[in-house]
């Protein structure tokens, strides 16, 4: 090889699909520059291709896939990869401003309570996080916060607060986290209704000196009611994640969910079935004790991608009850890389609501 030509380099790549994205590798990733290389062992030549989602746990598999396709035009061996990430923003429903020093706030919400939706948001911001992310976490559970304890945050953390105005957030396995539970005692319940409870986390979610985030995650009450319906509509979303159970009941509730968002203009990215199967750990027999397939008949039903299945693991719940979630606590067991699995599909399935990523701009240099 003399020299590589920037059609065929263009072709190739165009016609690579991103199976998270569903669509052309460049509709959304940016080929940065090429760089043809006189290398002692022949020519070469160096790629910088920039991701819209972070991808840690992928990049094996997109460093072999690339070397693979590009090899008729430059052997694999002198071909040096650059693969990196930048999440942007996305545009929150209506006319709302977006959070300063955060690119994207993803409400973590279920139909109905006890469907594991809290233990999800811990992980799956774990997950994005393990993927290369900067993640916060907003407990907006306000009757019964639990991600405190689920991260394990010791009892009496109070968030330290700058010029009597902003709260800092706590660190918590490397999460940027805010709860009413660092703002009270478990022997405070929270008895004040409705636009109480909103005012309240509206001022936890604007007075929190966020540092800079690509992703926010909410973890929403349960259900519609009026803190989830004012949340989804004043809090500036780029979109929602519906966690259910396969089992009747709570697809229904979920279909509520749905609805709510939809209702206000907020993207649903997908659906995130819990408690899908359990496996025995005795003799590994799998059973659907709710039901099965039905998050996916749900996705199909309302148009939108199904970003996993978790199983109903005894593992995930003694890891949530010792305020380590799995992701943190076995990194690279399975159902961490489930977890993992779901982040990058979510990451993926944010970024395809802008419009792609501008014309890949070129650069070729001679070295």
């Amino acid at each position: 090889m003399t020299a590589v030509d920037e059609g065929q380099l263009r072709a190739v790549l165009e016609g690579l699909t991103d199976p998270l994205t569903e669509g052309p590798l460049l509709a959304h990733s940016r080929l940065n520059s090429l760089t043809p290389l006189a290398l002692e062992t022949g020519p070469g030549l160096r790629v910088h291709l920039t991701f819209p989602y972070p991808l840690a746990g992928a990049l094996a598999y997109w460093q072999r896939r690339l070397r693979d396709a590009l090899a008729p035009l430059v052997d694999p061996e002198r071909l040096q990869l650059t693969l990196d990430w930048r999440v942007e923003p996305q545009q929150p429903q209506g006319k709302l401003a977006p959070l300063q020093r955060v690119a994207n706030i993803i409400a973590v919400a279920s139909g109905k309570g006890g469907v594991g939706k809290s233990t999800t948001a811990a992980n799956l911001a774990l997950a994005l996080q393990a993927e290369g992310a900067r993640v916060g976490l907003l407990d907006a559970d306000i009757y019964g916060p639990s991600l405190g304890l689920l991260l394990g945050v010791s009892e009496g953390t109070r968030p330290e607060v700058v010029n009597e105005k902003f709260f800092v957030p706590v660190e918590a396995q490397g999460l940027a986290l805010m709860s009413m539970a660092l703002l009270t005692t478990d022997r405070t319940p929270m008895v004040w209704r409705g636009p109480m409870a909103s005012g309240a986390l509206q001022q936890m979610l604007t007075q929190t000196r966020w540092p800079e985030l690509d992703y926010l995650l909410i973890d929403m009450p349960p259900g519609t009611g009026d803190i989830a319906l004012t949340l989804s509509q004043q809090v500036p979303l780029a979109g929602a994640v519906i966690v259910t159970t396969p089992q009747d009941l709570a697809l229904l509730d979920a279909q509520k969910g749905i609805e709510m968002f939809r209702r206000v203009d907020v993207p649903v990215l997908g659906i995130i079935e819990n408690m899908s199967v359990h496996v025995c750990s005795a003799c590994g027999h799998a059973e659907p004790l709710f039901g099965a397939g039905g998050g996916l008949r749900m996705a199909e039903q309302y148009g939108v991608p199904m970003l996993g299945a978790l199983p109903l693991s005894l593992g995930i719940r003694e890891d949530a009850d010792s305020g380590c979630p799995t992701v943190a606590a076995n990194p690279t067991g399975p159902e961490a890389q489930l977890y993992r699995d779901v982040g990058r599909l979510l990451g993926a399935r944010l970024a395809c609501r802008s419009g792609g990523a501008d014309a890949p701009e070129i650069t070729i240099l001679d070295d």
